[in-house]
């Protein structure tokens, strides 16, 4: 699995979910289905006068989220930045032309009232459930940088083997410390939360 790849899955999936937060701090979560990938960049619109628009403005950071058939959850993290203005209709053309329904929506001149937005630099997650065990790869485009996610076993562990005894999925292996398979960790806690000595760490 690679970021383009992921990329390619999302576009299968057509509408996606994107997760904002308002002016009050509350989560705001719309169906998005007006987008073109072009390479790994993430091109889309929306109207100006929308509260996702405003959001966008204010704040910029977004995430996004598509589940596939195949129990693949593809999670994307960034900031998305307004297109350049000599360029907006140039990428909104080329949207229209991929997705006529568009023109339904946005008839004539008041398709002048969208705008689109692109985001280059994100962190991705590949989540996938239809695997024993699960599978879990994460992947930064641009200048993104990844935060750690999940639990780690620290030197405190004392080789009790209890958190690889209560791990749902078996990726627990033995060592000094104990070793968790970042990669197909469900990051559930139950390790975290079992251990007699708390020598687990979250990230």
């Amino acid at each position: 699995m690679d970021a383009l790849t992921c990329i390619q899955k999302l576009g299968y999936v057509g509408v996606l979910n994107f997760a904002t937060v308002d002016e009050d701090g509350a989560p705001q979560v719309r169906n998005i289905s007006a987008i073109h990938y072009e390479g790994t960049d993430i091109y889309f619109l929306t109207a100006r006068g929308k509260s996702f628009a405003r959001q966008l403005y204010a704040d910029g950071r977004v995430q996004i989220s598509g589940y596939t058939r195949y129990k693949e959850t593809i999670r994307v993290s960034g900031k998305a930045v307004e297109v350049p203005k000599d360029e907006q209709i140039k990428w909104r053309d080329i949207l229209y032309q991929e997705q006529p329904y568009l023109e339904n929506v946005y008839p004539g001149e008041s398709k002048n009232i969208d705008t689109m937005f692109v985001i280059k630099d994100y962190t991705m997650e590949y989540f996938c459930l239809s695997t024993r065990p699960i599978t879990r790869e994460y992947f930064t485009v641009g200048n993104a940088v990844l935060k750690p996610k999940g639990y780690v076993i620290s030197e405190d562990c004392i080789g009790c083997g209890t958190c690889q005894t209560v791990c749902p999925q078996s990726v627990i292996t033995e060592g000094s410390p104990f070793v968790i398979d970042q990669n197909h960790c469900l990051q559930c806690g139950n390790c975290f939360e079992r251990c007699p000595v708390q020598a687990l760490q979250r990230l």
